[in-house]
């Protein structure tokens, strides 16, 4: 297995002004060589001198890729705006204090669905100072039209949970087979890994919550409590891929969502069973200096130009925040082959 950096696709999404840097990085194929970026937390403003200056930030935002070859590529990003013109989130709740930072999303009739983590600020001084309350389907009618001008409607799912005792989460990772639309998970628990869950609804009824079924190790049931735990160590955000030149499925992720490492199971099916994790890429800005993580790592299939490889997304941050507006280096798409 071999991992190279890929600098024009860097040098893509490093912009001076404007959108200039967020993480998430989710990516959704719309055919044609177009690629849907959904992004989290997105500085706006300009980069002089290596600093963010003036800088806002918002907490989603969309680009839309043309061509796949980074080299001819051209990124386009978008955001919302308020009634008085300035810069806010393409998607918002209805309470104002909350807001939206996306998941995985997918394509299907020309309608795009994208999985919503619905957030609250906690007391916590820190950069971690929030929590999910609630996962939201955003269903996109128009989703081939500009973002700014989507006809998207919003509806709760009834199947993430959250309490002392366990968080169970769907959207983390999408994939499309066999007829089906595989949604990957989470279950979280106090004192143990993050660990993988799965459910699963005929293609085309995505929306319909009565049609999903999760995976007990067994079979598939109607009551997602009975989700079973498939793998250990995933994350909040990591993809599940079809590699061709393996005939097997490749999980990427970041190991329990912050760690200098990016790490591979392959498995038959899309529900396992996993290998053991592979170790295939550690990332160098995790090396830099005290409160810098990396986390966000996941797979972006529609990118490959060979049967054997993955190109890989993975973002840096900072526990201080001025740390991110003083070094532009970081919070930035970072891209990695990864050769099977």
């Amino acid at each position: 297995m071999v991992s190279e950096k890929i600098p024009a696709y860097d040098r893509l999404f490093h912009r001076s002004s404007g959108w200039i840097g967020a993480d998430a990085d989710y990516s959704v194929s719309l055919g044609k060589n177009r690629v849907l970026w959904l992004f989290g937390d997105t500085f706006l403003g300009k980069v002089r001198d290596g600093r963010r200056v003036p800088v806002a930030m918002i907490n989603n935002s969309i680009g839309i890729q043309h061509r796949l070859d980074p080299e001819t590529a051209r990124v386009h990003f978008f955001c919302g705006s308020s009634s008085n013109g300035e810069p806010r989130s393409l998607i918002v709740p209805k309470n104002a204090q909350r807001w939206f930072w996306p998941a995985d999303g997918v394509m299907e009739r020309n309608r795009l669905s994208v999985f919503l983590s619905e957030i609250e600020r906690t007391s916590a001084p820190s950069a971690f100072g929030f929590r999910q309350i609630g996962t939201t389907l955003c269903r996109v009618a128009n989703p081939l039209d500009l973002p700014t001008v989507w006809k998207f409607s919003l509806r709760k799912i009834p199947f993430t949970k959250f309490s002392p005792g366990e968080n169970r989460i769907f959207g983390a990772a999408i994939l499309k087979a066999d007829g089906f639309v595989y949604l990957y998970g989470l279950r979280e628990r106090p004192c143990h890994d993050k660990s993988m869950i799965l459910a699963r609804v005929s293609k085309g009824h995505l929306e319909d919550f009565h049609r999903w079924r999760f995976y007990t190790g067994k079979e598939w049931s109607r009551l997602s409590l009975h989700a079973a735990d498939l793998c250990p160590d995933v994350a909040n955000e990591y993809s599940v891929s079809w590699l061709p030149a393996l005939h097997r499925y490749v999980l990427i992720c970041t190991p329990n969502g912050l760690s200098r490492n990016i790490i591979a199971r392959t498995a038959p099916n899309p529900w396992g069973p996993w290998s053991k994790a592979t170790i295939v890429y550690r990332c160098p800005e995790a090396t830099w200096g005290d409160g810098i993580f990396c986390y966000a790592a996941k797979a972006h299939p529609m990118l490959s130009t060979a049967p054997n490889e993955l190109i890989v997304t993975y973002a840096a941050n900072a526990t201080n925040p001025e740390t991110l507006l003083n070094d532009d280096r970081l919070y930035w798409p970072r891209f990695v082959r990864v050769k099977f």
